[in-house]
């Protein structure tokens, strides 16, 4: 039986970086969100982080009024960005954690920990219709603290697996691989959608789309940066076939 087509959701905050490095107005993020519509994406994810380090308000803003895809607001589960995503209403908020020290997210949220912190978010984002993700590690515990506070997503973190592959440590690539087989597996017999992202590229993709319990993948800073050489049409199209390649063999 064949298994529906992986989703791919374009993560466009290091557009934002660009423009920020030199200030002013481009390169528009929002411009590249409705040019990664048009080349396939099946939604936008956009982290405004509390530091404003890439994207802004008003980049929030422009995305839910001007893309047709699904907008995924990644934040930090403070007040502030809890006030912006129930004002914003985009379709779903991924929970994760945030340093201001860290150059970009460093591991899963601490869900065990934070159960009670977290509780009331999850409570009011599901309460205003906003679909609830929790970016976590791909072990037993957290996928079960995800489950009980009624979150309906979780988003596994691919980066450690990710940087093992790219430095070559084949042993620690394929340890962390089957913890994640293991946790897609485990996290939907709790009845969780299971989607993975940080770090992927063409190769890891298409691995990990073989794993018929991943539904969408979030894909950001490899595919803004092959776009710099082959153009954001050309990179989103590759990604996409790469997943379609993975795809086809766990069907």
């Amino acid at each position: 039986m064949s298994l529906p087509a992986l989703r791919l959701g374009v993560n466009i905050d290091h557009v934002a970086t660009l423009r920020n490095a030199r200030g002013g107005a481009r390169p528009d993020p929002v411009r590249a969100a409705l040019q990664a519509i048009a080349a396939g994406a099946d939604g936008i994810t956009a982290h405004l982080r509390e530091d404003r380090r890439h994207i802004r308000d008003e980049d929030i803003r422009r995305l839910k009024a001007e893309i047709s895809k699904p907008l995924n607001f990644e934040m930090a589960t403070t007040d502030e960005m809890l006030a912006i995503a129930l004002a914003t209403q985009p379709h779903a908020a991924c929970l994760v954690p945030e340093k201001r020290t860290e150059r970009t997210t460093e591991g899963g949220l601490d869900v065990v920990g934070g159960y009670d912190h977290l509780a009331p978010a999850v409570e009011k984002l599901g309460a205003a219709g906003i679909r609830v993700s929790l970016f976590i590690e791909a072990d037993e515990a957290p996928l079960r603290a995800a489950a009980k506070l009624g979150a309906p997503v979780v988003e596994l973190h691919t980066g450690a697996w990710c940087d093992a592959v790219e430095h070559g440590d084949a042993a620690k690539a394929e340890a962390e691989f089957q913890r994640l087989v293991r946790g897609a597996a485990f996290g939907r017999s709790l009845g969780l959608e299971m989607h993975a992202g940080h770090g992927l590229d063409y190769d890891t993709a298409e691995r990990l789309a073989a794993v018929p319990e991943f539904v969408e993948f979030n894909i950001g800073h490899f595919l803004i940066g092959e776009a710099v050489f082959v153009g954001l049409d050309a990179a989103i199209g590759r990604m996409r076939a790469a997943m379609a390649a993975g795809r086809a063999r766990a069907a």
